[in-house]
């Protein structure tokens, strides 16, 4: 009698699969939910039309934003800042009544356990929207960038950041931040590191979101080439070696693969990035009836733990608390 293999023994019911199911339903404490925040009018509300249902949100926005989503168990969320006036300095990212510093903390003030991670990064700040100085022929400058950086980290760690996350891509910028905040007495401050971060088209609502596109050129001289696998393991070991406690990959779904080699690698926890197009893609075929959209969304975020995510990032957050679809 010839034999073969019974797999639908184990998905004969809801209990049995629910029973062998091999990664676990999402958990409240895996989602960080990305918010705007833009100096000025504190009750500005501005949706972003390229990310249906995100909002740029002044401070009180913000605060009414938090507050119900903390009501519906918001564990953790990290901050980018949209600020009033930019510079060839980035000079708001670091200033002590910077936006993100002010919202800070705001936050913390009112919600001491709420885990406010905020992004390290100068290009929201940059007249010419680079993530670092640019010379007059349009180079990015590695290391005379990384002392802005490291301010920019310890302003946040000091109006009370739980955790900072370096995004720039700069080479070197884990261990300068992790010597400043050591010099600043902030050493129980977590480097959260952007360590595997793509130069990818994904990006593209979020730079409208942040207004944060480069007023010239590209961002491929500092952003990893989509086209390599090996060099994300070499980044994420380098930041390790220079502090870093935790990594981010970016973008998450179509780079799932360089997940599971980063997690195959590591030992330290592993944050996926579902970024602003990949909401989008699903947002939008979503509202228009192409796909079912909570049944997408549940599928994308379940691929990026069974690949090796502790943690996700995803503009999805409040809508999973919201509809009890987590934990």
């Amino acid at each position: 009698m010839q034999t073969f293999h019974r797999g639908r023994r184990l998905r004969a019911t809801p209990y049995i699969r629910s029973m062998v199911r091999e990664t676990a339903p999402l958990l409240r404490e895996d989602l960080i939910m990305p918010y705007f925040v833009v100096a000025g009018e504190p009750g500005l509300r501005k949706e972003i039309p390229s990310m249906p249902g995100q909002c740029q949100l002044g401070l009180d926005a913000l605060t009414e934003q938090v507050a119900a989503a903390v009501d519906m168990g918001l564990a953790s969320c990290i901050l980018f800042g949209i600020p009033a006036s930019k510079d060839e300095q980035a000079s708001g990212a670091w200033a002590e009544d910077g936006i993100v510093q002010k919202a800070v903390r705001r936050l913390k003030r009112r919600w001491p356990e709420l885990l406010i991670i905020t992004d390290v990064c100068l290009c929201e700040y940059m007249s010419h929207g680079h993530c670092g100085i640019l010379t007059s022929e349009g180079r990015v400058l590695n290391d005379e960038t990384l002392p802005l950086l490291a301010k920019t980290a310890v302003s946040q760690a000091q109006a009370g950041a739980d955790m900072v996350a370096p995004s720039d891509m700069m080479d070197g910028r884990v261990a300068a931040i992790r010597e400043a905040l050591d010099a600043a007495g902030l050493t129980g401050t977590p480097i959260l590191s952007y360590a595997v971060k793509y130069a990818s088209a994904f990006y593209g609502p979020f730079r409208d979101a942040a207004q944060s596109a480069p007023a010239c050129g590209d961002r491929k001289s500092y952003q990893m080439d989509p086209g390599n696998a090996r060099e994300a393991l070499l980044e994420a070991l380098a930041d390790l070696q220079e502090g870093a406690d935790a990594l981010i990959i970016k973008p998450a779904g179509p780079y799932s693969d360089i997940l599971r080699t980063v997690r195959e690698h590591v030992n330290v926890p592993l944050c996926a990035y579902q970024v602003s197009g990949e909401y989008a893609m699903i947002r939008a075929a979503g509202l228009n009836g192409w796909v079912d959209e909570r049944a997408v969304m549940l599928e994308s975020l379940l691929g990026l733990k069974r690949s090796g995510a502790d943690m996700i990032i995803t503009y999805f957050t409040e809508t999973l608390l919201r509809d009890g679809l987590v934990r």
